[in-house]
């Protein structure tokens, strides 16, 4: 058997499948969302209004809602060996590994995606080697040009919206100034490599938002920068 020929074959098939998902893709107008910005910026909220926006324009399609944090603060509170350590890393203040932000995400993927329907992801990537990995999955399922809503929002500001979230909502993540202050610092050291993985990247639409407004402000800007 000629092993280049075959190669050559797989890679063909492969390009063939992409294309003719690339294709699904476009007929069914379907619509990808990444939202990311610093802790407290509002991403949850946002990506609930776009939620909403998204179901008024197209009632009949379903929404995938990927929303990382609530999912991985529930996880941690198992009682699995893997929930035991990602606890210990979260109560000393440290970051989580890759591997299993990563699978976070990417086994609800796997388990629930159809194929037919609009994607909102809040609150992933993290760090850049996240980001390449969320990339591939864009690319398998032929997600053409995925919006990346970029709210942006100083650090002083993230830091006393953090803070007064702990008082009224009790986040553990939140109620020590040393955790909150490493988050921060992660946001500039890792977080924000993967904004700019996607603010380079010709198939993602970047968008930046100021997010140092009222909430409906900030919904509103989001809309018309859709509608562009």
């Amino acid at each position: 058997m000629n092993i280049k020929k075959s190669k050559c074959s797989q890679k063909t098939a492969l390009h063939k499948a992409r294309f003719f998902v690339c294709d699904i893709i476009i007929s069914m107008n379907l619509k990808t969302f990444i939202i990311i910005g610093r802790s407290g910026c509002g991403k949850g909220t946002q990506a609930a209004i776009l939620d909403k926006f998204l179901k008024n324009e197209d009632p009949e399609r379903k929404i995938f809602h990927l929303e990382t944090g609530a999912r991985f603060r529930e996880f941690i509170k198992g009682s699995g060996y893997t929930s035991k350590l990602a606890s210990l890393v979260s109560d000393s203040g440290g970051r989580q590994p890759d591997f299993l932000a990563i699978w976070n995400w990417a086994h609800l993927m796997l388990e629930e995606l159809t194929g037919n329907e609009h994607i909102i992801i809040d609150g992933t990537p993290r760090s850049y080697e996240e980001a390449l990995v969320l990339d591939t999955a864009m690319t398998f399922y032929g997600r053409l040009r995925p919006v990346v809503i970029f709210l942006d929002v100083s650090r002083e500001w993230s830091k006393q919206r953090l803070m007064s979230r702990a008082a009224k909502e009790g986040r553990t993540d939140d109620q020590s100034e040393a955790k909150v202050e490493k988050r921060l610092e992660w946001f500039e050291t890792e977080v924000m490599r993967a904004v700019r993985f996607f603010e380079q990247s010709n198939g993602y639409r970047f968008i930046h938002i100021n997010g140092e407004r009222s909430i409906e402000e900030v919904a509103e800007d989001i809309q018309e920068r859709l509608v562009e």
